[in-house]
């Protein structure tokens, strides 16, 4: 059985048990969620898609973390202009409890 759902404007394919890394996410570490935006659930080969989809699925948060850094820099030649700017996307590390 799998599940497609929706977070913070991504896709992910998810099962029972699968941990995954998604945007990030208020909570703190222990903290069950539900995911309300579920768009395919896959039973057995038996597929539900759209508005027919009842199932929710719930996770629990493990934790948080920060992906790598992208830098941007930026220089305007012969000007002595030179800016370097760089930032760390954060990440939260979740467990898929079920689907259900």
């Amino acid at each position: 059985m799998f599940a497609i759902i929706k977070i913070a404007g991504h896709q992910f394919k998810v099962q029972a048990g699968q941990l995954l890394y998604v945007p990030h996410i208020e909570g703190s570490v222990g903290d069950k969620i539900n995911i309300p935006e579920v768009l395919l659930i896959d039973n057995d080969g038996k597929l539900t898609v759209g508005k027919d989809v009842k199932e929710k699925v719930s996770a629990e948060i493990i934790s948080e973390v920060q992906g790598d850094k992208v830098i941007a820099f930026k220089m305007k030649r012969r000007k002595g202009f030179r800016k370097k700017i760089g930032h760390r996307k954060l990440y939260t590390k979740i467990m898929i409890d079920s689907i259900a």
